[in-house]
C-alpha cells in the first residue's frame, strides 16, 4: 500500500474524502494523482491536498497500481471504455459508482481485471464513513488488503462474498444518513411544535443522535438492550416509544429499505447494459 500509485478518475466528493483520508492516514500526496474534464474542479483538489492533476484519464491509469472510479454511475460506461487500451499493466481498480456491478465493469475494461466494487456513504468525508465492499475473482489478497486500506481511511470496511448483497448495504449504510437525517428533522418540527425555538431544538436532537450514536458505538451491549434500559416502565419514553411500535415504525422501516434495494437492483440493471 506505502509504494502503490493510486489515480482517482473523478475528482468529487467522494474521491476528495477519500484523498484526504489518505494523506490524513500518512500516504504520500506524491504518490496521488486525479484525473477529470473540468481543469478548474482539478485545480481545486490540487490546491487542497497538493497532489498532481490532470485531465487526461489514460495518462494518469497507465502509471497507476490502483484506479478509483468516482464517476457519476450514468457516466460510468463511456469513461471504462475509453480506459480500457491504458490498462494493459493490470492495476487494480476500485469503483465507487453506485448500482454498476463488476460483471458490467469487466464488460467495458476488459475480462482480465482485477475489480474491486465498493458502496460508500456521505459520512465518509468525515472520515466517519461506512462502506461495503465486494472483489471479484481476479482481485489477489494483496490487491483485497490494498482496497480495504484505501476505503479504510474513511472509516469502518465491511466485506461481501455475494455481489447482490451490496443492495442490502445501499440500503441499510448507503443510503442510511438520509433516514437518520428525515428522524432528525421530525424530531426537530416536533420540538418547536412542542414549545422550543428551532435553535434551541436542533441543537438537542442533533447532540441526541451523535451521543446515541456514540454510546451505542462504544457499548457491548446490542442496541435492542440500551433501548431498554432507558425505556423505564410507565415512564415517558415508554409512551414514546410504544406510539412508535403502534404505528408499525419497524415495518415502515423494513418497507422503505426494500424500496431502496429493490431500486438500486434496478438501477444497476438500467446502468449496466
Amino acid at each position: 500500500m506505502s509504494t502503490s500509485k493510486i489515480a482517482f478518475i473523478g475528482a468529487g466528493n467522494m474521491a476528495r474524502a477519500i484523498i484526504g483520508g489518505l494523506l490524513a492516514e500518512g500516504y504520500s500526496a506524491s504518490d496521488i494523482v486525479a484525473a477529470g474534464p473540468r481543469a478548474e474542479t482539478l485545480e481545486k483538489v490540487k490546491q487542497e491536498f497538493a497532489i498532481a492533476i490532470t485531465t487526461d484519464n489514460n495518462a494518469a491509469a497507465k502509471k497507476a497500481d490502483v484506479i478509483v472510479l468516482s464517476v457519476k454511475p450514468q457516466l460510468l460506461k463511456d469513461v471504462s471504455l475509453a480506459l480500457r487500451a491504458a490498462l494493459a499493466h493490470k492495476p487494480l481498480i476500485i469503483s465507487v459508482a453506485a448500482g454498476i456491478t463488476t460483471e458490467s465493469l469487466a464488460n467495458w475494461l476488459g475480462d482480465d481485471q482485477a475489480i474491486v466494487r465498493c458502496m460508500p456513504n456521505t459520512p465518509s468525508q468525515l472520515r466517519a464513513g461506512a462502506s461495503g465492499l465486494f472483489a471479484n475473482a481476479r482481485v489477489s489478497d494483496v490487491q483485497k488488503s490494498t482496497a480495504n486500506a484505501i476505503l479504510g481511511a474513511v472509516g469502518i470496511v465491511q466485506w461481501l462474498d455475494q455481489e447482490h448483497l451490496l443492495n442490502a448495504v445501499t440500503a441499510v449504510s448507503g443510503s442510511g444518513p438520509a433516514y437518520f437525517f428525515l428522524l432528525m428533522e421530525a424530531m426537530i418540527d416536533a420540538g418547536e411544535k412542542l414549545g422550543l425555538s428551532r435553535e434551541c431544538a436542533a441543537e438537542l436532537t442533533l447532540q441526541t443522535a451523535l451521543g446515541a450514536a456514540m454510546l451505542a458505538k462504544s457499548s457491548e451491549c446490542a442496541v435492542a438492550e440500551l433501548r431498554r434500559r432507558v425505556t423505564s416502565p410507565k415512564g415517558t419514553t415508554e409512551q414514546a416509544i410504544n406510539t412508535f411500535e403502534q404505528e408499525q415504525l419497524r415495518l415502515t422501516v423494513l418497507n422503505a429499505m426494500t424500496a431502496c434495494s429493490n431500486r438500486a437492483v434496478e438501477l444497476s440493471e438500467l446502468l449496466g447494459k
